[in-house]
């Protein structure tokens, strides 16, 4: 059974599972390494039947659904990625997870992990992610978790910008589609199993 966000603040149960895709809007940034994360949730979402679409106030596509009995809420915002808190922020509001960032999950590309890599993170540092930054900087906490696709650093620091704003190699948009499947699986098993288990399960692999 299957629950759509409405407008306005949430009543009644907290979702079991906020889950935030980042990405930057817009054609130009299609299929890009920095859409990762966004590609994860949506494809959480054409799993389990979510549509997601806009909710007013709240700058993101957002939907609810019931996922062996338990709420997983998925989102996308809508603003650029170095703005990502804007949108966080509201949303661990609407479903009320407040004081329960344990609860709320992004999932983002990694310039730190190699392409094909996947990794499962409780809090810690931003490694120069500036959507993360953001997050971190409108909820004064990173003390939710993350799930990191790997894209592979650049040659240089300061083409750092470049490389997650292109779009991948034939082969490695290959590797990338499989690690966005991983990264979608991972946050299944976090919504049934855990954290930890999720950490045992994906981050073992590499």
């Amino acid at each position: 059974m299957r629950r759509r966000g409405d407008r306005g603040e949430r009543r009644g149960t907290p979702a079991d599972l906020l889950v935030v895709g980042l990405e930057n809007p817009g054609r130009d940034y299609e299929g890009t390494r920095h859409n990762a994360g966004a590609a994860a949730v949506r494809l959480l979402a054409d799993r389990h039947g979510a549509k997601l679409k806009g909710l007013r106030g709240v700058p993101a596509q957002i939907d609810e659904v019931n996922v062996g009995g338990r709420r997983l809420a998925l989102a996308v915002p809508t603003t650029y990625m170095n703005d990502s808190g804007q949108a966080v922020r509201p949303l661990v509001r609407r479903f009320g997870i407040e004081d329960e960032l344990a609860k709320l999950v992004v999932v983002h590309d990694e310039l730190d992990l190699p392409p094909g890599t996947l990794k499962v993170k409780v809090g810690g540092g931003l490694a120069g992610n500036n959507g993360l930054r953001s997050i971190r900087d409108h909820l004064h906490s990173t003390d939710f978790l993350r799930v990191r696709i790997g894209v592979g650093k650049p040659p240089s620091k300061e083409q750092g910008a470049n490389h997650v704003l292109s779009r991948p190699s034939k082969r490695e948009a290959l590797e990338l589609e499989i690690t966005v499947q991983d990264a979608a699986d991972a946050v299944e098993v976090i919504l049934a199993d855990g954290v930890e288990r999720a950490m045992e399960r994906f981050n073992q692999r590499s």
